[in-house]
């Protein structure tokens, strides 16, 4: 039996190193709002974004994989118009009173030692489906007044929002959603 100790601390050891190197970073939603941009009867493209999100992020940048967890107050929309705000927050299109928060969970890949994307679902509407996020930019950094990691990440995706069961005005390209999503994180 004292044999097989060195064997089973080795391996107790190798699963604690492997595991150390998983990271979980809080979602700062100081510095986190995902944004979009859809057409406006044909004639414009309108932007807005959501105030309030909150989340986290876990990743092992030596196993190179990661997951995300975010959660959106869908009520938190902001066109920069109060009207469009009541309008896109009613039944016909988000229906918060029902439908309050928007999610999205996926597993992060790397291009080498960086995270390039999302292989994710968003729920939304009641609804989930695959939308796949491309991650343009990621850098971490020791932020000089936390004294802690903060990483950041630009990413982008798409999808037809009534694909989501969000149908009016939604016919053709009117529907097409593009995401922009700028995001902090602060490890834990």
């Amino acid at each position: 039996m004292t044999k097989g100790l060195p064997l089973f601390a080795a391996l107790m050891l190798a699963g604690a190193t492997a595991h150390a190197a998983e990271e979980t970073y809080t979602i700062d939603p100081r510095h986190t709002f995902p944004s979009f941009e859809a057409a406006h009867m044909g004639i414009s493209i309108w932007r807005g974004k959501f105030k309030k999100t909150s989340g986290s992020v876990t990743l092992d940048r030596e196993a190179r994989t990661g997951s995300l967890d975010i959660v959106i107050d869908a009520g938190s929309i902001d066109f920069g118009l109060d009207k469009m705000n009541e309008h896109a927050i009613a039944e016909d299109f988000f229906d918060v009173e029902k439908y309050p928060r928007a999610l999205y969970k996926g597993d992060i890949r790397f291009t080498a030692d960086t995270p390039s994307s999302v292989d994710g679902k968003l729920t939304l509407h009641g609804v989930t489906k695959p939308v796949p996020l491309t991650i343009n930019s990621f850098k971490c950094i020791m932020h000089p007044m936390l004294k802690k990691e903060v990483c950041g990440a630009d990413a982008s995706g798409q999808f037809h929002r009534a694909d989501f069961g969000i149908t009016k005005y939604a016919e053709g390209e009117l529907g097409e959603v593009k995401l922009a999503i700028q995001v902090e994180g602060i490890k834990n």
